[in-house]
């Protein structure tokens, strides 16, 4: 059987973005190093999450899903960090979304013990990688089906192990992503998971951040509600354990709330939603969706403040080779790109007293190379070579991808943990 392994494992003295560290110092040992930002005592860029918003977001979203009696189920691809899936179970998480194998694996040797695979599990190696875990009894998974062919590879294999996989099935609009299109495909597959004891129909799981205007979704989210009465109506569903329903990426999990919350299928029932970037959030792609959910939704709107950005990368400003540019030690191999790129927020000379300032709002990335960015700057600003700018981000998934540490830092700049991450 797998061994959990809750180590104190020493800092990783290949990552970027630490300061200078003995040999044996742990994650445990950060805080005594007295490293602060502003004093140039780590190497930029870094990653940073600040963590009196960390905080916040923590307890902003336990308390919206608790209004909504639902259960939060984060999705963990967002940081892949198990120390924060931990802090998201103490503040009262349900358990970790995972997208695949490697993934759970990773937060099972973590501590992890309840996991919602939201994507289908495929080939032998994979299959072979969760039913291994699934023979320690104290580990719940689920993953979703969306086809017949699926369902049998997965009702063939766990079979022969002598587990029982609990599944979801997946329902998805037409032109989306995965997930069954309609009625005859979602019969098939029902069909299917029944022919195997080695499955257990546990629900119906949708992703519904495919789609853009708030009627389809809500027509689609009905679609699973109405999907998944049909299912315990029929008595298709495992007979051990509540069904489960479950959707909601980070932009409209407010509308998935407002739909699942409603379901009755006349038996224990666990409405599951995924939001994973509320932890960070970020100024771009998410804080869209906030506003838009602050301003319509009645829980939100009580719960002023709402989610605050909690991640930044900071930067040295490496070079002024002419009027009007500056180059920033900042790259596509530290921060995401693919949702806007980031946008300069604080600025501090190393050598000052006091907090950092904000930056000229006429700063802008205009590109970014791997190691390098271009800033536009004004030809008579008060800029030097050596200063350091934070910038925000938009879309933290690909940005903490980047990093094999982000550090988390107080209100003064001081670091007072680090994150790893398992990418």
């Amino acid at each position: 059987m797998p061994q959990s392994s809750i180590t104190a494992a020493p800092l990783d003295v290949n990552g970027k973005g630490l300061g200078a560290f003995p040999a044996s110092c742990t994650n445990a040992d950060v805080a005594a190093l007295n490293w602060n930002l502003l004093a140039e005592d780590v190497s930029l860029p870094v990653a940073v999450l600040y963590e009196a918003r960390v905080r916040h977001n923590l307890q902003w979203m336990q308390r919206f899903m608790e209004a909504y009696r639902v259960k939060l189920a984060p999705h963990g691809k967002t940081t892949m960090s198990p120390a924060l899936f931990q802090r998201q179970i103490d503040n009262g998480a349900w358990g970790i979304t995972l997208a695949t194998a490697p993934q759970v694996v990773a937060a099972y040797n973590h501590g992890i013990r309840r996991v919602l695979m939201a994507n289908q599990l495929v080939g032998r190696a994979n299959m072979a990688l969760i039913a291994n875990l699934l023979r320690d009894p104290a580990f719940t998974y689920f993953c979703i089906v969306d086809s017949a062919a699926n369902a049998a590879q997965l009702g063939r294999y766990f079979g022969e192990q002598g587990l029982v996989l609990p599944v979801l099935i997946e329902l998805g609009p037409n032109g989306g992503r995965t997930g069954v299109r309609d009625d005859a495909q979602l019969q098939a597959v029902v069909e299917e998971i029944g022919r195997w004891p080695g499955l257990a129909l546990a629900g119906i799981e949708v992703y519904e951040g495919v789609l853009q205007e708030e009627s389809a979704i809500r027509a689609f989210l009905r679609r699973a509600t109405d999907a998944l009465r049909g299912l315990a109506t029929a008595g298709r569903l495992r007979k051990h354990g509540p069904a489960l329903i479950s959707g909601a990426g980070s932009a409209w999990f407010d509308v998935v709330a407002e739909e699942f919350s409603q379901l009755d299928i006349g038996a224990p029932l666990e409405i599951v939603l995924r939001p994973g970037c509320y932890l960070s959030h970020d100024v771009g792609v998410y804080r869209s969706a906030a506003e838009r959910i602050n301003a319509h939704n009645p829980v939100a709107h009580k719960m002023e403040p709402g989610l605050q950005p909690a991640l930044q990368v900071w930067a040295y400003v490496q070079s002024l080779p002419e009027p009007g540019r500056a180059i920033v030690a900042l790259g596509k191999r530290d921060a995401a790109f693919d949702a806007g790129l980031p946008t300069p927020s604080l600025r501090h000379r190393p050598g000052q007293d006091g907090a950092p300032g904000a930056a000229p709002a006429h700063w802008k990335l205009t590109a970014m190379m791997d190691q390098h960015a271009f800033m536009q700057i004004g030809d008579a600003d008060d800029i030097q070579v050596g200063d350091m700018i934070a910038f925000d981000i938009s879309h933290p998934c690909l940005t903490f991808d980047k990093w094999r540490q982000v550090l988390l830092v107080d209100e003064q700049y001081r670091v007072i943990d680090v994150a790893d991450t398992f990418f």
